[in-house]
């Protein structure tokens, strides 16, 4: 296991549509225990081949849910839901870039695993926006031609500010609903 380069903006494999993956044998299972190395060095939530280089329908995601490491083989999203949340989205191929992407709230995909096998997954909030960024990124989509709106530096840190206030406000109502006597 190794980690790979990035690639990054300017190169033409990111608008490029991937290839079928047909062939389930050690260069994928290279390919994908690379691509998580790749995504845990990065700090990131989820890596798509076209992004190390490669243009075959794979991606890797690891939100930090009880999930874990999830490879997908040749997904498809197979639901939206019609709710839409607008929020801020970068990307390791852009890196230092933010933009506002309106994406599904929840999704539903269909993949293959590492053996072949199909398999369906549903995610709603960060889990559903990585799939959708992934798997555009194996259509060669990418954020920044989705983003209503680029943002700067100042607005990336507001908005930063703006959820970790939330998250503390949750965490604190959550704090004192859990500690009162339900008798």
């Amino acid at each position: 296991m190794a980690t790979r380069t990035i690639v990054t903006e300017g190169d033409d494999v990111l608008l490029k549509k991937c290839r079928t993956v047909d062939k389930f044998n050690n260069r994928l299972f290279e390919l994908l225990d690379d691509m998580a190395d790749t995504l845990y060095e990065s700090d990131g939530v989820g890596l798509a081949a076209p992004q190390v280089g490669v243009r075959r329908r794979v991606v890797v995601i690891d939100v930090g849910d009880e999930n874990g490491l999830i490879e997908l083989i040749n997904p498809e999203i197979t639901e939206k839901s019609e709710e839409t949340v607008a929020d801020m989205e970068g990307c390791l191929s852009f890196p230092g870039q933010w933009g506002i992407v309106e994406r599904p709230l929840r999704v539903s995909a269909k993949a293959q695993n590492r053996e072949g096998e199909w398999f369906e997954i549903t995610g709603e909030g960060l889990l559903a926006r990585c799939l959708c960024h992934e798997i555009d990124h194996l259509n060669g989509v990418v954020f920044k031609n989705l983003a209503s709106h680029m943002l700067t530096p100042e607005e990336v840190e507001e908005m930063i500010k703006k959820q970790q206030e939330a998250a503390a406000k949750a965490q604190q109502e959550q704090d004192t609903d859990g500690g009162e006597d339900s008798r």
